[in-house]
């Protein structure tokens, strides 16, 4: 796909959606953190009807702490992998205020030594949180990328190295929610809505019948 196409793409993606964000419910960058986490293998409304409870209660590092870690665990034990995620963010709050003044750094390198932070959810917090032109590649997004072709690749890694690189500087803090979005309701895994698609003249895919 050559840039034209690119921008032409964003800049319609832009026009439709002119301030994307998340679709998980946060009022700071620890609630983010510890939504991302969740989010894992999970819905993002999953994520958010457990938030709903649990952040009005505790919503700080100390305060989940405070509830201790079985406690902690009744909150979210509606979401996937609730037990290792449950340790992991007990660790990562310690963490959090014994290393950090019990803020979220907005560092790559200190977000990946958090227990349950890999290069996706530290992209997320860095782009949603702090405004870091950053990509977070889910499913959703390689999905989109391969598909389209606005960037390819083998691998999650490989297509956001695409992405930050192809897409024009203009876009970048935004791109990653579009996308997302793109995937979640249009693009979708057996049946695209090709016919719904606000990019579908501009899309490289090489469509295929779907029952």
């Amino acid at each position: 796909m050559n840039k034209v196409k690119r921008i032409e793409i964003f800049s319609r993606l832009r026009e439709d959606n002119p301030h994307p964000t998340t679709e998980l419910n946060f009022n700071s960058s620890f609630e983010l953190l510890i939504s991302v986490i969740l989010s894992a293998q999970a819905t993002d409304k999953g994520v958010n009807k457990a938030t709903a409870k649990l952040y009005p209660i505790a919503n700080t590092p100390e305060g989940i702490i405070a509830l201790g870690e079985e406690r902690f665990k009744h909150y979210i034990k509606t979401i996937g992998l609730y037990n290792t995620k449950g340790k992991n963010i007990i660790k990562t709050c310690k963490i959090l205020i014994e290393q950090h003044n019990s803020e979220v750094p907005d560092d790559r390198a200190s977000l990946e030594a958090l227990p349950g932070v890999g290069r996706k959810t530290a992209n997320v917090v860095l782009n949603t949180a702090f405004g870091h032109p950053t990509m977070a590649v889910d499913t959703h997004i390689f999905r989109v990328s391969n598909r389209t072709k606005i960037a390819h690749g083998k691998d999650v890694v490989e297509v956001e190295k695409r992405l930050v690189r192809l897409i024009p500087d203009e876009f970048m803090m935004d791109a990653h929610h579009w996308l997302i979005l793109l995937g979640r309701y249009i693009c979708t895994a057996r049946k695209p809505k090709c016919g719904a698609c606000l990019i579908e003249d501009l899309c490289e895919f090489t469509k295929k019948v779907y029952d």
